[in-house]
């Protein structure tokens, strides 16, 4: 049992075990999501010779985690994503494939994360 003159250093110490067990548990949502994304880019993107599709890779900068497109593919996605201008005229038409993964993403993550607050 607490005593009152100690109360408010228990819930403070709560307070500061609470907060340590949500960011680990963000951490661990991070890469599983940044996981997951990686793998559906790579099933979602174009194949045309199959090297773009499975240049997708996932990178640790600080505490963020990057998602990209390697060299020298990296180039083509907003071309594939965006359509652009035929060297001859004319528009090649665009292959949308960046925005539905990466909205499914953001939602997972902020619902995962929603979650792991609440718990």
């Amino acid at each position: 049992m607490v005593k009152v003159k100690d109360l408010s250093k228990e819930i403070a110490r709560q307070l500061s075990l609470y907060t340590e067990s949500v960011k680990e548990e963000v951490e661990v949502i991070k890469e599983d999501v940044t996981k997951e994304a990686v793998s559906l880019l790579k099933q979602k993107s174009p194949k045309d010779t199959g090297s773009y599709a499975k240049s997708w890779a996932r990178k640790k900068v600080g505490k963020n985690i990057v998602i990209y497109n390697k060299a020298p593919n990296y180039r083509l996605t907003h071309l594939l994503e965006n359509g652009h201008v035929k060297r001859g005229g004319g528009r090649v038409a665009a292959k949308v494939h960046i925005r539905p993964v990466e909205e499914k993403i953001v939602d997972e993550y902020v619902s995962r994360v929603e979650r792991a607050i609440r718990q």
